[in-house]
């Protein structure tokens, strides 16, 4: 996290030489006037849609949080809405095709699932269930598995601490299965 910080500044550095370099091409290709009414038509327009989508998701995390939905999805989705309006307000062509990226529903999606992929790998698995709902799970079904008769549990003796000991083997049905997501 510290060095992700710490190269910010650079990250900085370089978006703004990128604006620079993208304002020139579009001034020299369609003229000064056009690329700053350009620059100023998308961030009213990024403004604008700020607004809406940070209503939006408001209505939308209220909503599920009364019908007793995980809230994460609609949080996940708002959260990359807002981005892409707040990249659209800013000023620059750069900004403004990623914000523009994050706005239109495949963009969206693709960034709703980096998002809820990141938060899951950061939080414990209960914290992301609780987030997102229930995780869906792929199951394949295995041969039956049979255990010896003569492997009962021993009587409950006392383990000392740190040991870790079997627990008894269980007969039935083995089922493997995959975390899809």
């Amino acid at each position: 996290m510290r060095r992700s910080l710490a190269l910010l500044p650079l990250g900085l550095l370089l978006l703004a030489v990128a604006e620079i370099a993208a304002f020139a091409a579009v001034a020299q290709a369609l003229g000064a006037g056009w690329a700053v009414l350009l620059i100023a038509a998308s961030s009213i327009a990024g403004m604008a849609l700020l607004r809406r989508e940070g209503i939006r998701g408001w209505r939308a995390f209220r909503t599920a949080a009364e019908a007793g939905r995980p809230p994460g999805p609609q949080v996940s989705n708002s959260l990359v809405g807002l981005l892409g309006a707040l990249l659209l307000a800013m000023p620059g062509f750069v900004s403004t095709v990623a914000g523009l990226l994050l706005v239109v529903p495949p963009g969206r999606v693709l960034a709703r699932h980096a998002v809820e992929r990141f938060t899951e790998k950061r939080v414990p698995s209960a914290v992301a269930g609780d987030l997102f709902g229930p995780r869906r799970v792929r199951v394949h079904q295995s041969d039956p598995v049979d255990s010896d008769p003569a492997d009962k549990p021993a009587p409950a003796a006392r383990v000392p601490a740190g040991e870790v000991r079997p627990g008894p083997v269980i007969t039935g049905e083995v089922v493997e299965g995959e975390i899809i997501r």
